[in-house]
């Protein structure tokens, strides 16, 4: 529904801006979204899903050529800029997937468990390219089933049998309820569920 992919059936809210019962292709117009599976053409060059997306975003081909060797340079891609997709590293997609994502500067943008598959030091450096992102304006929402990157989140919010049962900074959930970190959060808030009886 936040995505502008569905309407709600009921209640209200707001996307930067836009109504999510009324104004859901305004709302795609300004947010960016990565799937938990990659989402680029693995049959395509690294620097042919950056143009192919870009022109779906509604950018100019002047824009996309100066923007497109600034996002190379900085993911230091540069000598991979004509690779096949589907011959990258699974890390290397993910970055690349994400940067794509916020490459026409949206207002927001969700990430479905970007991380899900790569390893820890790949792991840390996506979280460097979400922390620049969120240094430059986007509001990133991110889920994961990975407790100790929740801590490196804002704000964190928590759903029980479909609905929000905690919401809070990390240090705010962990001192409210009493527990040492969010894996234990997590499971403290997990064990109240009631979907089973």
């Amino acid at each position: 529904m936040l995505t502008g992919l569905n309407q709600p059936t009921d209640g209200t809210g707001t996307v930067a801006g836009f109504d999510i019962r009324t104004q859901h292709e305004q709302i795609k117009k300004h947010i960016g979204y990565m799937s938990q599976r990659f989402s680029l053409y693995e049959d395509l060059t690294v620097r042919e899903n950056i143009r192919l997306f870009a022109g779906i975003y509604g950018m100019g081909s002047e824009e996309i050529k100066v923007k497109s060797e600034e996002l190379l340079h900085r993911l230091q891609f540069e000598d991979h800029a004509d690779d096949l997709v589907g011959g990258l590293p699974l890390g290397w997609k993910q970055k690349l997937a994400f940067s794509v994502s916020i490459f026409h500067e949206p207002s927001i943008v969700f990430l479905d468990e970007p991380t899900g598959g790569v390893d820890p030091a790949t792991r840390r450096q996506f979280w460097e390219l979400i922390y620049d992102a969120a240094a430059r304006g986007i509001t990133i929402f991110v889920t994961t089933h990975y407790m100790d990157e929740a801590e490196y989140c804002d704000r964190i919010s928590i759903m029980v049998d479909g609905k929000i049962s905690a919401i809070g900074t990390p240090d705010e959930l962990k001192r409210r309820l009493n527990q040492p970190d969010m894996d234990h959060v997590f499971t403290y808030l997990a064990r109240q569920a009631k979907r089973g009886d």
